[in-house]
């Protein structure tokens, strides 16, 4: 019962190794970079690597990827191969082994234009029928991957869940008017509103997802901590955001004062995870009323396993004008 994770030096692979190593399974990570939760380096671009770490894999999560941080230093062709040939190496490699389950990371990135309404409209309220306008590379390849994976379920029967997870990384923001406005906790905090999930949830989306898919045999989701609103809010939303946070929780002011933080005037989107919740028992334990609740007793909002695995970057090289270049 050997659960292979690709991406294993990375922020989602490594605590996914960590969480099945810490439940006493078989688990065996690949990567294109050695690491303490990595047991074979390579690529999974190649296609005799990826047949040779599959062998005795009963299911498979492939979190690998070239990311949005890399638009700006990779080329398209890199994106393709990575992103798109990669996650069809190890699918065909999992047909090929009788792998009875396949769960691929996917990103709300790929929603793309459809997450930017126009100025004076409300708020897009995201699920799963939202159709992508992907913006850029990385986007459109993970969509292309998606594209794969479902086709592969339904002609060739493989079980698959793809997981459009929002952010759980735990670097600065790549804004530098972000930046200078709040601090990483305190746009953090706020994103759990709206658009982010503690990585310790996202695994466990994955998990749930692993046992799952022998029985969904397909599936979509968007994997975020859900929100506090409902769809009548997207109005007020992007008109007075901090408005309907401060109806919703009224002690808000209170306690971000102490820390010396500011809520969002206004968001833009919300990612509704609510088929999510219903469909694969995910119940994630870190949203906004949870980071209230930590506020009052003083303690730290973020996981464990966000802390141990701290930030990685995603690149060598380190930049001065942010944590990665932006691609505009």
């Amino acid at each position: 019962m050997t659960i292979l994770v690709t991406g294993s030096a990375g922020h989602l692979g490594e605590a996914l190794v960590r969480q099945l190593r810490a439940q006493g399974r078989e688990v065996r990570g690949i990567d294109i970079k050695p690491s303490a939760f990595t047991d074979h380096v390579g690529s999974i671009s190649d296609e005799a690597f990826v047949r040779d770490a599959m062998a005795g894999a009963t299911g498979v999560i492939h979190s690998a990827t070239l990311h949005k941080p890399h638009v700006a230093t990779h080329s398209k062709r890199q994106f393709v191969d990575t992103n798109v040939a990669g996650t069809v190496a190890l699918l065909e490699a999992a047909l090929a082994n009788g792998v009875g389950a396949f769960v691929f990371t996917s990103t709300t990135s790929a929603f793309g234009a459809a997450l930017s309404p126009a100025l004076g409209q409300p708020a897009a309220w995201i699920d799963e029928d939202v159709v992508p306008i992907p913006k850029n590379i990385y986007g459109a390849t993970k969509i292309a991957a998606e594209s794969m994976c479902e086709l592969v379920a339904r002609k060739d029967g493989l079980p698959v869940i793809v997981l459009r997870t929002s952010r759980f990384f735990p670097e600065d923001d790549d804004s530098a008017g972000v930046r200078a406005e709040y601090s990483t906790q305190n746009m953090q905090a706020n994103e759990l509103l709206y658009r982010r999930t503690d990585i310790e949830d996202i695994v466990g989306a994955h998990l749930l997802a692993l046992d799952k898919a022998p029985t969904l045999r397909f599936g979509r989701y968007v994997i975020s901590s859900p929100p506090p609103f409902t769809r009548d809010d997207v109005g007020a939303l992007r008109a007075d955001a901090a408005g309907v946070v401060r109806r919703l929780f009224p002690d808000v002011d209170a306690l971000y004062a102490d820390k010396g933080w500011k809520l969002l005037p206004s968001l833009d989107r919300v990612y509704d995870s609510r088929r999510a919740v219903r469909d694969l028992g995910w119940q994630p334990k870190r949203d906004f009323a949870f980071v209230l609740d930590c506020l009052r007793r003083g303690t730290e909002f973020r996981s464990p396993m966000a802390l141990a695995i701290g930030a990685k970057g995603y690149h060598d090289e380190v930049f001065e004008d942010g944590p990665y270049p932006v691609h505009r």
